[in-house]
């Protein structure tokens, strides 16, 4: 019997899965905790081979940002699909109250990772954390813009900044009702913004 799938694809496949591997187990243990070995026993991959297709635990790093990147564009590509721009943001909303248990055992995945590299004094880990933070303020901000409110910039840090806030309280309480109330307040907030009369 002969092995139908190809090198190729056998290696993406095991790249792929210590990709995932390396953003969730840096999400659950942080940096500084996790080791190479831990990253291969999520992947199921020997830990010899982490090292073929990643030299540093920086890389792993870099992947794993990569990682929580290509999550919000999945998730940003699915909230684009609702009909307006309220839709999406009630939407992005309910789809972090919906991960409230994690936010309660882990935080924020970027925001975390985000906080922990910026504490080395070496790299630019730090700065690429950021930037996926950034994208997400970018997509709100182009929202806020399209409903037409003033200072849409300043509109998404806020709505940002109260996601990060109650994912850091409800982690620090191990409180996942915070990520509840706080999501409900957040809702009631975007309802009662007014959206200008464009008519006159």
């Amino acid at each position: 019997m002969t092995d139908s799938v190809k090198p190729g694809a056998r290696a993406a496949d095991k790249r792929r899965r210590l990709t995932a591997a390396a953003a969730q187990v840096l999400h659950e243990q942080g940096v500084e905790r996790t080791t190479l070995a831990d990253i291969a026993r999520a992947a199921d991959v020997p830990v010899g081979n982490v090292y073929y297709y990643f030299k540093t635990k920086d890389e792993l790093v870099r992947a794993a940002l990569s990682e929580h990147s290509a999550y919000l564009d999945e998730l940003t590509g699915s909230l684009d699909q609702l009909p307006g721009p309220r839709d999406r943001l009630e939407a992005l909303i309910e789809a972090w109250v919906g991960r409230r248990d994690v936010a309660a055992r882990y935080g924020c995945p970027t925001g975390t990772l985000a906080v922990e590299l910026d504490k080395r004094a070496d790299g630019s880990l730090d700065v690429e954390a950021g930037a996926v933070i950034r994208r997400l303020l970018d997509w709100a901000g182009e929202q806020f813009r399209l409903l037409g409110l003033p200072d849409p910039d300043g509109l998404a840090v806020t709505l940002v900044s109260a996601y990060q806030g109650m994912s850091l309280l409800a982690n620090a309480l191990r409180d996942p009702d915070i990520m509840t109330r706080e999501g409900a307040r957040l809702l009631g907030w975007l309802d009662a913004l007014e959206v200008p009369d464009r008519t006159r």
